[in-house]
């Protein structure tokens, strides 16, 4: 089992956005059925139980990607066990993971965008205070990043297991 988190501060613009942009790369490569599996979080908990802003559902929808049944939630303790790529939106939001990790585990937690290095940017941008090309633009970086994390997972844990 190779578990992926996404996190952001409240889990309904961003970190919703990468866990639908990746799930739907990942399920055309068939990885869900060969152990792979994702979630996303927050590290606030500011708006646990609700559906993604509206904004987020709205964007991923025109692109094909249906994010309408996610509802935030917290990061928790438990979730440095279950997980093996803890991925953060911005440095704010790793530094409160890396606060909470418990011993041994923080490596598990990094910069999402590590993954895109091409993009030459560290963070996704936060679009909850700015109009609907915030969101776009949060859509086509979690997207393009998305490839370079799959990529990277097929090689290291899915490589003898191709479609």
């Amino acid at each position: 089992m190779v578990g992926v988190l996404f996190v952001c501060m409240g889990n309904i613009c961003r970190s919703p956005l990468a866990e639908g942009a990746f799930r739907d790369l990942a399920q055309a490569e068939g990885l869900f059925e060969r152990g792979l599996f994702c979630d996303s979080a927050g590290t606030s908990a500011y708006h646990i139980g609700q559906a993604p802003d509206p904004r987020s559902i709205e964007v991923a929808a025109r692109h094909g990607i249906d994010i309408s049944d996610q509802r935030a939630r917290s990061v928790d303790s438990e979730d440095f066990d279950r997980f093996q790529y803890i991925l953060a939106m911005d440095q704010y939001n790793l530094d409160s993971l890396l606060d909470r990790a418990p011993p041994g585990l923080g490596n598990r937690a990094r910069l999402y965008l590590s993954y895109a290095p091409h993009l030459g940017i560290d963070e996704v941008p936060d679009p909850y205070y700015g109009g609907n090309r915030g969101f776009e633009l949060c859509l086509d970086l979690v997207r393009e990043t998305s490839k370079g994390l799959l990529e990277q997972i097929v090689r290291e844990h899915f490589s003898d297991q191709r479609k």
